[in-house]
C-alpha cells in the first residue's frame, strides 16, 4: 500500500509536509547555533541532509524515491530532530514526553528495515544463485534491524562514555538497561511494519536497484 493510500493525502501534499519539515530543521540548527546547544545543532543538522538523500539518490542513481517514500524518511529524521529542542508548554520531547523515543525508534527502524528489505530483494530478483522465500525475508528484515539497533545502542554508550570523560554534552544518549530493551522493542515493530507492509511501498526501489545490479554484471 502507497503512503498516500494509506493517509488519503495527494502527491503534492505529501512534498510541501516534506519542505516544510526540511525548513524547519533547517530552523532549528539556526535556534541551536544562537542558544549555543550542541546537542540540537549536531543532531538537526544531520537531520537536514539526510532530507536532501532522496533528491541525490533519485538524481544521481536512478532510484526512483517517490513523495511517499520522501515523506516518510523525512518525518523519521524531523522527529528525531525535534526530540533535542525545548518547546514551550512541552518541554523538551526526549526528556519530556514519554512516548517520543519510542515513536522515533519505530520509524527510525522503519527506514532500516526498508534499506534491508530493498537490498536483499533485489540481490533476490538479480542472483538465480540467491532464493530468499517470502518467511526467510520476514526473518532477515527482523534481524537485519535488531542487529543494527544494537550497534546503533552501542554507539549511544560510547558517546556518552566519552562526553562523560571529556565534560562536554552529549548529542546521544542512553538512559539506562530498560531504556535499552524499550528502544529494541519498538526497533523490532517498526520492522515488522516494513516486513507486512513495506513490499507495496518499496516496489520502484527494488526494481531500480536490481536493474543496477544487473547492470554492474553485464
Amino acid at each position: 500500500m502507497k503512503v498516500r493510500d494509506a493517509l488519503h493525502i495527494s502527491e503534492r501534499r505529501q512534498r510541501q509536509a516534506s519542505r516544510v519539515m526540511q525548513a524547519l530543521l533547517g530552523l532549528m540548527v539556526v535556534v541551536g547555533l544562537v542558544s549555543r546547544n550542541g546537542g540540537v545543532v549536531v543532531n538537526a543538522l544531520v537531520a537536514f541532509g539526510v532530507t536532501f538523500l532522496p533528491g541525490v539518490l533519485e538524481h544521481d542513481y536512478d532510484i526512483p524515491m517517490d513523495a511517499g517514500l520522501t515523506l516518510w524518511l523525512t518525518l523519521a529524521v524531523f522527529l528525531h530532530g525535534l526530540g533535542t529542542v525545548a518547546l514551550p508548554f512541552v518541554g523538551t520531547p526526549y526528556a519530556d514526553v514519554w512516548w517520543w523515543d519510542h515513536l522515533t525508534h519505530a520509524l527510525s527502524a522503519s527506514i532500516v528495515a526498508a534499506v534491508g528489505y530493498a537490498t536483499a530483494r533485489a540481490f533476490d530478483l538479480h542472483s538465480e544463485a540467491v532464493s530468499l522465500p517470502p518467511r526467510f525475508m520476514f526473518v532477515f528484515i527482523l534481524t537485519f534491524t535488531v542487529a543494527f539497533g544494537v550497534f546503533w545502542e552501542v554507539i549511544e554508550f560510547l558517546i556518552s562514555l566519552a562526553a562523560a570523560a571529556f565534560g562536554v554534552g552529549t548529542v546521544l544518549t542512553q538512559y539506562g538497561l530498560a531504556d535499552t530493551m524499550m528502544d529494541l522493542l519498538f526497533n523490532t515493530l517498526g520492522a515488522v511494519a516494513v516486513a507486512v507492509w513495506g513490499s507495496g511501498q518499496l516496489g520502484g526501489v527494488v526494481t531500480a536497484l536490481t536493474a543496477r545490479f544487473d547492470r554492474s554484471r553485464a
